[in-house]
């Protein structure tokens, strides 16, 4: 999990918080806003634990949102641990860097943001997009669609040893 920042026309920034599965490398969540405070992160995990299910972690950077004391009961109660990478190392959640440098160069720096509903709207189709229709050389040039279903035919998705959302 973590933030992405690119601007409207009017000189606005905007964030993008990402959630992109280790495993799968599927993006789970794009979630664009002003301002994305650790009550906002929560409720788009919430969302996502809603549609795939409970991670047993997940990792982030070690950003205000991620190291709040919100964030760090709400990882309580729903009894997931939350795995903060080395201050500096942004390699330790290298698939979500990876798929930062993708969301930029083939969405972001494409578009010209005229508001913030555009580039809501934006992301989203792409991140459809790059989970049903883009093949990865590091899933066997499967789709991550494509990946996890044939993951799930073969084990449970659920009894993997480390199923982590990246952040």
């Amino acid at each position: 999990m973590d933030f992405i920042v690119d601007g409207v026309a009017t000189g606005r920034m905007v964030r993008i918080l990402s959630v992109v599965d280790a495993y799968t490398r599927e993006c789970l969540a794009l979630e664009a806003d002003t301002s994305l405070g650790s009550g906002r992160v929560t409720r788009v995990l919430e969302r996502v634990i809603a549609e795939r299910g409970q991670p047993d972690n997940v990792r982030s950077d070690n950003g205000p949102e991620f190291t709040s004391r919100r964030m760090r009961a709400w990882a309580g109660d729903w009894k997931i641990g939350l795995v903060h990478i080395q201050p500096g190392r942004p390699m330790q959640k290298g698939q979500v860097e990876s798929f930062h440098g993708r969301l930029r160069d083939e969405c972001l720096n494409t578009s010209w943001f005229r508001t913030l509903n555009h580039v809501r709207r934006t992301p989203d189709s792409w991140h459809k997009e790059y989970n049903c229709e883009r093949p990865h050389s590091s899933l066997d040039y499967r789709t991550p669609r494509e990946f996890k279903l044939a993951s799930t035919t073969t084990t449970s998705y659920k009894t993997q040893k480390i199923p982590v959302m990246n952040g």
